[in-house]
């Protein structure tokens, strides 16, 4: 029992705290974001343990931005005098705001994913313009959940299909991994999930806009 723990404890744990985070982002409540914060917490043990540090790079900014979101969501609401802080959204400046920083945070990540690796004499991505891809818009649509903009579960739908099939790559590359055929398998519910949030949200508004 020690020894399943041991092997396959970090990657259960992840991905439950994973599907509590998004059952309450799906729900528009404010739980998600401590629950974010535990998930990625996990996530960063487990992708260090696999050797993918482009991963936990990634799940450091989730972690920064599950803390800002956090507080976002409760001073917004406080400072509106409302019991939570409503979906909008996005605008086309903020369109245009957003693509020029996703290309620039895709280039800056491809760039290292192919050039760092070298440097250290260390193995590089398998996919890295994919794996830059997905990170970059990773970091949009974090970034929109934070400020509630419906359009962020778009992205997700995309990049969580899309990540569905890498970690389950990955999980054969890396020996088998245990604990990366669970985040391939919590990614094919996050796609699910993604598309079930839109259209939740969707409802949310609309009823929003009646009161």
């Amino acid at each position: 029992m020690l020894e399943y723990i041991k092997m396959y404890g970090m990657g259960a744990a992840g991905t439950v705290a994973s599907l509590i985070y998004l059952y309450y982002s799906i729900r528009e409540k404010i739980w998600l974001w401590p629950w974010g914060i535990v998930a990625s917490a996990l996530s960063i043990w487990v992708f260090f343990t696999s050797r993918l540090y482009a991963d936990m790079s990634l799940q450091f900014y989730y972690l920064i931005v599950s803390f800002y979101g956090w507080w976002f969501w409760s001073y917004s609401s406080t400072s509106k005098n409302k019991d939570e802080v409503p979906i909008s959204k996005v605008s086309q400046s903020q369109v245009v705001n957003l693509t020029i920083i996703g290309v620039g945070v895709y280039l800056i990540i491809l760039l290292a994913l192919l050039k760092i690796p070298a440097m250290l004499d260390i193995a590089g991505s398998e996919m890295p313009y994919l794996d830059a891809a997905t990170t970059a818009a990773s970091f949009m649509a974090t970034w929109m959940l934070a400020r509630k903009i419906i359009e962020h579960w778009l992205i997700w739908i995309v990049v969580d299909f899309v990540s569905m099939v890498m970690y389950f790559y990955k999980a054969q590359v890396y020996n088998n991994s245990a604990d990366l055929y669970f985040y391939s398998f919590l990614f094919l519910i996050y796609t699910a999930g993604a598309y079930w949030g839109f259209k939740q949200w969707q409802k949310i508004m609309i009823r929003e806009s009646k009161v």
